[in-house]
């Protein structure tokens, strides 16, 4: 006796239904906004932070990832944006979900190392695009004086992440799992 109907997979069946309905899943599943950031230190060991246009508040340098961008390709892409400078988005040290506020969904921050540059390098910085009214380094301390305090958090893992060769997850800026 022989089984009329067809047990294959749907993927197997009719690979334009599957491909549908893959297409239908994604279009429902949720989306999370994700950013870039990096951290940048002279040699004094002072940190790179931005001024931008579009929010009343400094921050580090960086940006939203586009669609089908990774986050360290994005990373790159600001800074060569907003400031000029093609640098190579180096090891992972934070990752931060933001929770909602304000009119804006959580995200997830993530922050690259992009080492230290020199004295002729930094000098090379410029404001490139319009985004930024400036940009500085200054010291760790006026860091925490200057940014949000998440943002300060999470700028404050990263250079400890950076020193101690660890990774932070963070969940609004405060350490969450093992370093």
């Amino acid at each position: 006796m022989t089984n009329s109907s067809d047990d294959r997979p749907l993927y197997e069946r009719d690979p334009v239904a599957w491909q549908a309905y893959l297409a239908e899943g994604n279009a429902k599943q949720a989306r999370k906004r994700v950013g870039a950031d990096v951290l940048i230190r002279n040699e004094q060991g002072h940190v790179l932070l931005v001024n931008p246009r579009y929010k009343p508040d400094w921050d580090l340098p960086g940006g939203m990832v586009e669609a089908n961008e990774t986050p360290h390709q994005a990373a790159e892409r600001e800074l060569c944006e907003e400031l000029g400078v093609e640098v190579r988005a180096g090891r992972l040290l934070v990752v931060d979900w933001v929770a909602p506020h304000g009119p804006w969904d959580d995200s997830l921050m993530f922050v690259f190392d992009c080492g230290m540059v020199t004295g002729e390098q930094a000098r090379s910085l410029r404001l490139a695009d319009g985004e930024l009214l400036e940009f500085r380094f200054i010291s760790p301390d006026d860091a925490r004086a200057t940014l949000r305090p998440y943002v300060w958090q999470r700028l404050d893992n990263a250079v400890a992440a950076a020193t101690d060769g660890g990774f932070r997850y963070l969940i609004n800026g405060v350490a969450h799992g093992p370093r």
